[in-house]
């Protein structure tokens, strides 16, 4: 069957089935003997995701990130079993000894054992192992043992030795770093033990080293790739709900988020922010941050859309973060048709942009697109980190809430503080964050209280 399928050029089983004509399907299926046919939905390679598929080569540790659902479980339980089984029943598989690790005992039984996608209802009726409650152990017909462990206790991981393991949602055990590191010396049986993690990525410690391993090797996929296995009420309320925001990109996306020790703004703070309704608002203000060059090595225009209710004192005002419309590599012509759209969706009422680098250009360049927009440069002469501390202390002091869409400028904030930024590239979305804030909240206070004062 894989040849078959091979020859045609496609991924996986599953797929290729699915994009054939319906009469070459019906051929391709009809030419299979009743006993492949039988045995067609026990074959993962035919069926499996991209992301569910071992990496080729040579690996210590296979990590699948993914988001809630996004076929994790199946594909550890998958691999536990192309280990430990054998061409038939009662033949050797490559491994006689697994671990099997996750957060709690019962968490290895109801999700990795004895759950929809775990060992059990994967493994064909003739391969299917015995589940021995007492001794927490899985036994195969031919012998294979699979024992659970609990994260809670490592130290059960002093003594026994494994020729390969299964650890499930690594990102979530408290005392993690422990257990993985007393799980790596009992791996030392057989020619090559390896070990699969399985989970959503969170910012931890244990997580980030054993990604940054030379010996580590990494598949991804968002929920959205297991779709055909989702309820679509469940992808529609995720969706509504986290779409757009830092905990959708970790959940739902599977993207490991890194907040800065020191930063300004952290992930729990910004998801306290967020709000679905909108004020009418006072003014509105776009920020840009202009990339200083164009092309495919360009850093991008940061592009953010501010709005502010001015109803009462200086200290009553609050901010509303619309939309982050930042476009990568990008040149003159495009960045300024964005923010041109940006101002006329928004209605706004001043474009605001940093002229360190571009100076007049780019004001002539934004007027070429739109000659009307009511355009105000700003130089920045003072660090990043420092001219962002003032709109940091908006943020402290409740005074600034969030739109959902915004979780590519959170990533950016949540790596940002006074010491600079930490990350790849430049903060170009904070930037104009920083800029849209200072134009529509902190600038038109110090013109209020006194002389006029150069914007940083």
């Amino acid at each position: 069957m894989g040849s078959t399928l091979r020859t045609r050029g496609l991924k996986s089983g599953a797929a290729s089935i699915a994009l054939l004509p319906p009469d070459e399907r019906a051929a391709f299926l009809d030419g299979l003997s009743n006993n492949a046919l039988a045995s067609l939905p026990w074959l993962f390679d035919f069926w499996a995701l991209e992301h569910q598929v071992p990496p080729v080569g040579k690996w210590r540790t296979w990590v699948i990130l993914g988001g809630r659902g996004a076929g994790k479980t199946r594909a550890g339980a998958e691999w536990v079993r192309a280990q430990v089984e054998g061409p038939r029943a009662l033949q050797p598989g490559l491994c006689r000894r697994v671990a099997l690790v996750g957060e709690t005992y019962e968490q290895v039984r109801d999700v990795m054992i004895e759950g929809q996608s775990g060992i059990l209802a994967c493994s064909p009726p003739d391969r299917r192992p015995v589940w021995k409650a007492t001794q927490r152990k899985l036994v195969w017909p031919n012998g294979a043992e699979a024992q659970a462990y609990s994260a809670h206790d490592p130290e059960a991981l002093r003594g026994p030795q494994f020729d390969a393991a299964w650890v499930d949602e690594l990102a979530k055990w408290k005392r993690g770093a422990e257990t993985w590191d007393n799980l790596q010396f009992c791996l030392r049986l057989g020619d090559d033990p390896r070990v699969v993690v399985t989970t959503t990525p969170r910012n931890v410690e244990v997580l980030k080293d054993v990604l940054a391993r030379p010996s580590t090797v990494s598949t991804h996929a968002p929920t959205e790739a297991n779709r055909a296995h989702l309820a679509d009420s469940f992808l529609e309320e995720v969706r509504a709900k986290y779409a757009g925001t830092r905990l959708g990109r970790q959940e739902l996306d599977g993207v490991l988020l890194e907040d800065m020790e020191g930063a300004f703004w952290t992930t729990a703070m910004l998801d306290a922010l967020r709000v679905d309704d909108l004020p009418v608002f006072d003014r509105v203000v776009v920020g840009v941050d202009p990339a200083v060059s164009s092309g495919g090595a360009s850093d991008e225009t940061g592009i953010v859309v501010v709005g502010v209710v001015t109803q009462g004192a200086p200290k009553d005002w609050r901010a509303w973060v619309l939309e982050d419309a930042s476009v990568s590599a990008a040149s003159p012509s495009k960045w300024a048709a964005a923010v041109a759209g940006a101002y006329d969706r928004w209605g706004a009422h001043r474009v605001v942009a940093e002229g360190n680098q571009g100076g007049e250009m780019i004001e002539a360049v934004l007027r070429q697109v739109a000659p009307m927009v009511s355009y105000r440069k700003v130089t920045a002469r003072q660090a990043k980190g420092v001219r962002a501390e003032p709109v940091a202390a908006l943020y402290e002091q409740g005074r600034v809430r969030h739109a959902r869409g915004l979780a590519r400028l959170e990533d950016q904030m949540c790596r940002m503080g006074a010491t600079g930024f930490q990350g790849r590239g430049s903060p170009d979305r904070v930037d104009a964050l920083v800029w849209a804030l200072w134009e529509a909240m902190l600038d038109p206070v110090r013109q209020r209280s006194g002389p006029r004062m150069r914007l940083l």
